[in-house]
């Protein structure tokens, strides 16, 4: 069994944890950045940074403290190595370094999708590879076939917004707050999820690729109309995202042979309205439907502390001389599509 310490600061959240090979999660502390943020709509690489350097240090000492375990017992310190916020990644990674060189232990770079992608494995004991992951976060909406440990196989991505970026943008829009994504589910409960008219872009298209600017600009145009309450616009955005989610997830799966589960991560996986539709969805295909509970969803160094483990274990570790990398793909032989810029 190894302990693995790791470290996520890849955004706007602050975050320390100590995990077991066994699935145990000994300590895990995260501190977010909302208030500083919620001014601007969005988050602030800048402030972002600053306060990952003033948190970490402290949410590390009170991981060891809270688990009663020893930096020298620690087996490998590991953090998020990208892709994110590069200021961000750059402190975290810049102190988990720090810690592997004082204590002699090695450094496992983790790529951050990589921890999403793995996530569902530190809940459910019972999912094993192959299977057919919606990765779907405020920065990336991606299809991937998982068939273990580094080997991942894009099957679609997006052309342009992420959906938690239409989230975040949308619920601006509708001068709902921030963070988007919770704001746009809290108000789609008193809404009509059938009342605006809004597009379901390239549902029904061959390849199962993403595209949410268009339905981004559809709220844009369906606020500036003023004939539909915010709780109306949000329930219907909402459905818009589900249906484009489903109907690209159910081509994915035609494409996918072999996948033992339907299995969702990320923040967007948070939303209820989404879970629930993916469940119906891995049913009618006979499939399992796999999601993390809610705190695993969004970012948190438990999933990067685990994606450590995994690694650690199949021997992939890091020299000391690992980079930040602000993009970094989980498939790079995949081809490019059009418009994906750097969310491919």
């Amino acid at each position: 069994m190894a302990l693995i310490l790791g470290i996520e600061s890849s955004c706007d959240e602050t975050a320390a944890a100590l995990v077991a090979s066994d699935r145990r999660v000994l300590a895990h502390r995260l501190a977010g950045q909302e208030e500083a943020h919620r001014p601007f709509g969005g988050v602030v690489p800048e402030i972002a940074a600053r306060a990952h350097v003033e948190i970490l240090p402290r949410l590390i000492g009170e991981v060891l403290a809270d688990s009663g375990v020893g930096l020298a017992e620690v087996d490998a310190i590991a953090a998020t190595a990208g892709p994110g916020l590069i200021g961000g990644v750059m402190v975290g990674l810049v102190a988990a370094k720090g810690l592997a060189l004082a204590s002699g232990r090695p450094l496992v770079a983790v790529n951050h999708l990589e921890g999403h992608a793995l996530s569902p494995m530190l809940s459910d004991p019972e999912l094993g590879f192959p299977y057919l992951l919606l990765l779907v976060s405020g920065g990336h909406c991606q299809l991937l076939f998982v068939e273990g440990v580094g080997r991942y196989r894009r099957l679609a991505t997006t052309i342009d917004d992420a959906a938690g970026e239409a989230f975040d943008k949308s619920a601006k829009l509708l001068g709902l707050g921030f963070p988007g994504g919770p704001a746009i589910e809290r108000a789609a409960q008193a809404g009509d999820p059938a009342g605006v008219p809004l597009p379901r872009p390239l549902v029904g298209s061959e390849d199962p690729h993403f595209s949410f600017a268009g339905l981004k600009s559809a709220v844009l145009r369906a606020r500036d109309e003023g004939r539909y309450r915010p709780e109306d616009i949000a329930a219907s955005f909402q459905q818009a995202v589900v249906d484009c989610l489903v109907d690209r997830t159910a081509r994915a799966l035609d494409k996918a042979e072999g996948a033992t589960a339907l299995v969702a991560a990320g923040g967007v996986a948070a939303n209820g309205a989404i879970r629930a539709a993916l469940g119906t969805l891995a049913g009618s295909r006979g499939l399992p439907f796999v999601a993390p509970p809610l705190w695993l969803c969004t970012d948190n160094a438990a999933m990067i502390a685990w994606a450590g483990a995994m690694r650690f274990e199949a021997g992939l570790v890091d020299s000391l001389d690992a980079p930040a990398r602000a993009r970094w793909p989980l498939d790079p032989s995949a081809d490019k599509v059009r418009g994906a810029g750097v969310k491919a």
